[in-house]
């Protein structure tokens, strides 16, 4: 996948292709069908699939003192991206001047003579431009103008599409309530954690559940609680694990800190990139009096987590990493 970080002219080798426009935070079923329409037409019409996003977030440029919220970091995204069969990704810098670009502008400055689509494809509720004043009516006016097609993609819903259609704010809420498998249903795939394995203070080893430490960054945090979750190692190992999120208020820690005790696993993870993925909330943080009492009940989680993971209903291969299958025919994939 080639990756363009800037707007800049495309050159002609790469020009009229079929672009998914959005931020495509979390790449849930709905992102999935936008990226699907656009690949299957990009392939029909034997042209690059493009994927045109922002960054930072728009959100983060205008609120930029607003807590973590991403549910896919920007390497993360990319990874993802590239896995679905994306040509190209361009991560449009949003700055101060993209910010008060029109929408006018936007359609004609970068769509038509700086990356020289021959198709956008968006979602239906897409807007863009200064105070967000374009939508589909007007990409669809300019595009017939400036000679390039537009495809709006229905709304994504699960079962009688209550309360909503499936939405990045819908599955953001679900992870702060502590829902990680409903979030994981309105995903398509399940939600997780990637980071690199920081030092901590050992406490974990020293009473028999050696936990792997992960800082969260720019990513969401979730409900603090203990998850059954699975973790995926470098080698693409996934191992049962039961997860800590939280500041530790047994031992009056600080800092948010995901912990991951991985189940009859043994080696040394310091410094490498783990992908803790959540699967349900078991219980809320909470303060214990002593260890004897904490490790009592990292025993029963443990055997809890274990029960649960091992249940069909919950199997990894239920819900996939996100994917075009289904989107578009599999002959085509």
């Amino acid at each position: 996948m080639r990756i363009n970080a800037d707007s800049t002219p495309l050159p002609a080798a790469w020009r009229g292709g079929v672009a998914a426009l959005g931020n495509f935070d979390g790449l849930h079923r709905g992102h999935q069908a936008v990226l699907g329409q656009a690949a299957a037409e990009a392939r029909r019409r034997g042209r690059p699939f493009a994927v045109i996003t922002f960054e930072p977030h728009p959100r983060r440029f205008f609120k930029p003192d607003t807590p973590p919220f991403r549910l896919t970091p920007r390497a993360e995204r990319r990874s993802l991206l590239s896995a679905m069969g994306v040509d190209l990704l361009i991560e449009m810098p949003f700055d101060a001047a993209l910010a008060a670009t029109s929408a006018d502008a936007f359609i004609e400055r970068y769509l038509h003579e700086a990356f020289g689509l021959s198709q956008v494809v968006v979602g239906y509720d897409y807007h863009f431009g200064h105070k967000r004043a374009g939508n589909a009516d007007l990409l669809r006016r300019r595009g017939g103008e400036l000679g390039f097609d537009l495809a709006v993609v229905d709304a994504f819903c699960l079962g009688d599409c209550e309360p909503e259609p499936v939405s990045s704010t819908q599955i953001r809420q679900a992870l702060c309530a502590g829902e990680a498998r409903r979030a994981a249903d309105l995903l398509g795939h399940w939600w997780g954690i990637t980071g690199t394995v920081v030092g901590g203070d050992q406490r974990g080893r020293t009473i028999g559940f050696p936990t792997a430490n992960i800082q969260l960054g720019e990513t969401l945090e979730p409900a603090f609680g203990v998850y059954a979750a699975r973790t995926i190692l470098p080698d693409g190992r996934v191992v049962d694990s039961v997860t800590n999120l939280g500041r530790r208020p047994t031992f009056d820690g600080q800092a948010v800190l995901l912990e991951t005790y991985l189940f009859d696993f043994d080696g040394d993870l310091y410094g490498q990139s783990l992908r803790v993925e959540l699967v349900e909330r078991l219980r809320g943080e909470r303060k214990f009096d002593g260890l004897d009492a904490l490790k009592a009940q990292i025993a029963a989680d443990c055997d809890t987590a274990r029960a649960l993971l091992a249940d069909p209903a919950h199997a990894r291969a239920r819900l996939k990493p996100p994917h075009l299958g289904g989107v578009i025919d599999e002959s085509d994939a």
